[in-house]
């Protein structure tokens, strides 16, 4: 299943591209499940990201690798894919995409994820969107000029 979200902001691609920082991925994070970040290489090919998610009666490690990055002037975008994925996801793959769109840039967060049933994609969707659409106004604090 497939879940994007796109959010302009007004900042140029470079200055998005620098501001992708582990401070930034912290606050990106809705405030359930809590979220203890273990490793943050960064957002270029090879890198790597773990986080243990705590659900209060059990915790699970997520890791994901950067396997794709590419940057210009006007245009930057790396992808992760999920290595070691909580219980109950079987694949995630979130592609990251900034384009210039004159003053301003779009931040578009595309995600594709499997429960490994169709019934529980479903049910996992609203919850994926809403963690999504949460980022919205923090792109745009973050990255107002």
């Amino acid at each position: 299943m497939k879940v994007k979200i796109q959010t302009e902001v007004g900042a140029s691609v470079p200055d998005i591209k620098i501001g992708f920082t582990e401070d930034l991925f912290l606050s990106l994070n809705p405030p359930f499940p809590p979220v203890k970040l273990m490793q943050f290489d960064g957002c270029r090919a090879g890198d790597k990201v773990a986080l243990e998610l705590n659900f209060i009666l059990f915790k699970q490690l997520w890791v994901s690798h950067i396997i794709e990055d590419y940057e210009s002037d006007n245009h930057w975008w790396f992808i992760d894919v999920g290595i070691k994925l909580p219980f109950f996801l079987k694949s995630w793959k979130h592609i990251h995409d900034v384009k210039q769109a004159g003053q301003r840039a779009v931040i578009s967060d595309q995600i594709t994820f499997s429960t490994g049933w169709i019934l529980g994609d479903a049910i996992m969707y609203p919850f994926l969107l809403l963690q999504f659409l949460y980022r919205k106004p923090i792109y745009q604090k973050v990255f107002s000029r």
